[in-house]
C-alpha cells in the first residue's frame, strides 16, 4: 500500500482527492439548498422542521452527513497543503510564474476556503450544535407526524432577524460564490477533463452554479430580515 500513500501524497494525489471531494460538496450544496428552500413554504415551519428531523434521524442520511463531515475536513486539509506547497515553490529561484493571467478567485483560493470552513463552523454551531446537543429548542407538532421534533425554523427566524448575523451570512455566501467560480471548473480540470470543445461549457456552468446557488442560499436571510423588519409588509 506504499504505493497508494505516496501517490495520494503527491502533488497529483492532492489535487485529485481536492477535486473528487469538491465535486461531492458541490452535490452537497444543491441537495442542501432543496431542503433550505422548505423554510420559504408558508405554513409557520412545518414543512421545514419534518425536514430537518428527518435528515437527523434517518439511518442513511446520517451516514452520509458524517462522510460529508470528513469530506468537509479533508477537503480543507488538502486545500491547505497544496497552498503551502504552492508557496514553497514560489519562494524556489527556479520557479517560474505561470499564474499571471489567473482570476482573482483561483489566486486566493486557499483564504476563501479558509473563510468559508469559518463560516460553516458559525453556522453549524448556530444550528446543527443546538438541535442535536441542547435543549434550547421547543417542541412543536408537524402535519403528517404523530410526534413532537425541535422547532428549528424558530431558530432560523430568530437568528435571521439579528442585522449582524445576516451579514456574516451573506458574507459567507459571497466568499462559497468566489471559491466556486474558481473551483468548479478546476475539479473536472484536475480529474483531466479538459477539451477545447467541453471545458468552455463546464467553466460557463461553473460560473452560472457559483452565482445562483449562493443567490439561492442568500434568498432566505434576506426574506427572513426583511419580514422582520416589516419590510416585506411595507412594499406589499
Amino acid at each position: 500500500m506504499s504505493w497508494l500513500t505516496k501517490f495520494l501524497t503527491s502533488s497529483i494525489g492532492r489535487k485529485l482527492i481536492m477535486s473528487l471531494t469538491g465535486l461531492f460538496l458541490i452535490l452537497f450544496l444543491v441537495v442542501h439548498l432543496a431542503g433550505n428552500l422548505q423554510l420559504l413554504i408558508n405554513d409557520q415551519g412545518s414543512s421545514f422542521n419534518g425536514y430537518a428531523y428527518m435528515m437527523t434521524h434517518n439511518p442513511l442520511i446520517k451516514v452520509i452527513a458524517f462522510g460529508n463531515y470528513f469530506f468537509i475536513i479533508l477537503h480543507a486539509i488538502q486545500g491547505i497543503m497544496i497552498a503551502l506547497a504552492n508557496r514553497k515553490a514560489k519562494g524556489s529561484k527556479y520557479a517560474v510564474s505561470t499564474n499571471a493571467t489567473a482570476s482573482w478567485s483561483s489566486k486566493n483560493m486557499a483564504i476563501l476556503g479558509t473563510l468559508i470552513l469559518a463560516f460553516i463552523c458559525i453556522h453549524m454551531g448556530d444550528f446543527w450544535y443546538k438541535m442535536k446537543f441542547t435543549d434550547q429548542l421547543a417542541m412543536v407538532s408537524v402535519d403528517g407526524m404523530d410526534m413532537q421534533v425541535k422547532d428549528l425554523y424558530s431558530q432560523v427566524k430568530n437568528t435571521f432577524s439579528t442585522w449582524w448575523l445576516v451579514l456574516i451570512y451573506l458574507v459567507g455566501l459571497a466568499t462559497l460564490a468566489f471559491h466556486l467560480w474558481h473551483g468548479f471548473q478546476s475539479s473536472f480540470q484536475s480529474l483531466g477533463i479538459n477539451h477545447k470543445k467541453y471545458t468552455p461549457f463546464i467553466q460557463s456552468v461553473g460560473k452560472i452554479f457559483s452565482i445562483v446557488i449562493p443567490l439561492g442560499f442568500a434568498i432566505i436571510p434576506i426574506i427572513y430580515f426583511a419580514d422582520a423588519m416589516e419590510w416585506i409588509n411595507y412594499f406589499s
